[in-house]
């Protein structure tokens, strides 16, 4: 990571939200060979220019980034995610639930809105905002060439207008949309938790549909 990457990352022990570095540091005692800390973006190894989309997560999930360290890994939302940007030509190489599987995103990089785990995954207003202006909105300034941004529920999609100035009102949120805010295109997904798809809120092929659509729309903007 360069060092001004490295601007854009909260530290490991970041103390700015109270509850999470609480919740954090209780499961570093009891996990200590875990990430337990932020979760840092994971971008291309080519570099931030070659971002031309952005994939937005709500938080990191207990045992998936907060153990690994890299967003949405070791978990069922990662298996999803992973398979459907193999599957799309947004990654490539061999994902196998760890950081060290060689799996390397292409054109793509991936971010949470909240950078630590928060208790039963849901994190509360103030949190969420805290690491948008602290952590969010300057991270977006990294990729001069970022052309689409999917954001991953209603959560991620909120911070992520919020974050390029929009107003959530004028920019709702809905499976499978599509919207323009301040010169990106934002296509928005229910989130590929094992929950959604339990329920059958979400299913594979209503997931492929949205990359699918970001596929098409990167292709025609070359």
């Amino acid at each position: 990571m360069s060092s001004a990457q490295a601007l854009h990352e909260p530290p490991h022990d970041c103390a700015l939200c109270p509850r999470l570095h609480d919740f954090i540091a209780g499961w570093r005692g009891r996990e200590p060979g875990w990430h337990n800390g932020p979760v840092p973006v994971f971008a291309p190894d080519a570099g931030d220019e070659e971002v031309r989309l952005l994939i937005v997560g709500l938080a990191p999930g207990l045992r998936g980034a907060n153990r690994t360290g890299r967003p949405f890994t070791g978990d069922y939302a990662g298996d999803l995610l992973y398979d459907t940007l193999l599957r799309f030509g947004f990654a490539s190489g061999r994902y196998a639930a760890r950081p060290d599987d060689g799996l390397a995103l292409v054109d793509t990089a991936i971010i949470n809105a909240v950078r630590c785990v928060p208790p039963e995954n849901k994190p509360v207003g103030a949190e969420i905002n805290t690491c948008r202006t602290h952590f969010f909105t300057p991270a977006l300034q990294r990729f001069a060439n970022l052309q689409a941004v999917v954001t991953l529920g209603v959560i991620a999609h909120q911070s992520t207008v919020r974050a390029l100035g929009g107003r959530v009102a004028a920019h709702p949120f809905s499976h499978g949309g599509r919207q323009d805010v301040a010169g990106l295109t934002l296509f928005s997904s229910y989130h590929c938790s094992r929950y959604n798809t339990n329920t059958g809120r979400l299913t594979e092929a209503m997931f492929a549909e949205v990359f699918a659509a970001v596929r098409d729309f990167l292709a025609n903007s070359e």
